[in-house]
């Protein structure tokens, strides 16, 4: 079973290439199983269970307001939650390999968790990066698309959070990428020469 993971910016169109690859491979009588890091995380379920406009059970259609500040505490709960999802994700890994599933294609990864931790945080230590991301499975093909800020803005569906934070994160991006074996890919072109790069890149 592979993991392939795609990592980025919000708005740069990693969920779009993730539903592209997901069902390029199902057309080749794969089994694929989808993962959102973001959606399976602790963090996100404690959030809605504790938010009166997510009832439990049921999405809302109102799109909630991104995190671009923390305190203290809250930083400290979102490293613990991390930890906790790796262990579940090794559970659900296993799981998966079982159940003889051909690919785990990721959209967005612990990676993305890690780069927000930094940006909330302000954290720059290697060490600490090391100590987060030793427990991260390493996948067989980790991708970062790689997006211009004011293209993202440019775009129809643009991210709440706004310039400067956009920014910010593509610096911790650029700055990690390499870090994690990622292998870059221009998010800048249209999806149709993305998606090509992304084909070329699995060997498929």
């Amino acid at each position: 079973m592979k993991l392939i993971t795609i990592s980025s910016l919000d708005g740069s169109g990693k969920s779009t290439q993730i539903e592209l690859l997901k069902e390029y491979l199902k057309s080749q009588n794969k089994r694929v199983f989808y993962f959102h890091a973001i959606e399976f995380g602790l963090a996100k379920k404690i959030s809605c269970l504790l938010d009166i406009r997510c009832p439990i059970g049921h999405r809302m259609s109102k799109k909630e307001k991104s995190v671009i500040r923390a305190n203290f505490f809250q930083i400290f709960l979102r490293k613990i939650f991390l930890m906790i999802d790796l262990w579940r994700f090794k559970k659900l890994y296993k799981k998966l390999e079982k159940e003889k599933f051909d690919y785990i294609l990721s959209d967005r990864y612990f990676y993305d968790s890690i780069v927000n931790i930094e940006y909330l945080s302000l954290l720059t230590s290697d060490v600490r990066k090391v100590l987060l991301t030793s427990d991260v499975r390493k996948p067989n093909l980790a991708i970062y698309l790689q997006t211009d800020p004011q293209i993202i803005m440019s775009r129809e569906r643009k991210p709440d959070q706004g310039m400067e934070y956009l920014k910010k994160k593509k610096e911790l991006y650029d700055a990690n990428f390499s870090f994690w074996n990622m292998k870059k890919i221009d998010g800048n072109q249209n999806k149709e020469s993305v998606f090509e790069e992304i084909k070329k890149l699995c060997q498929i």
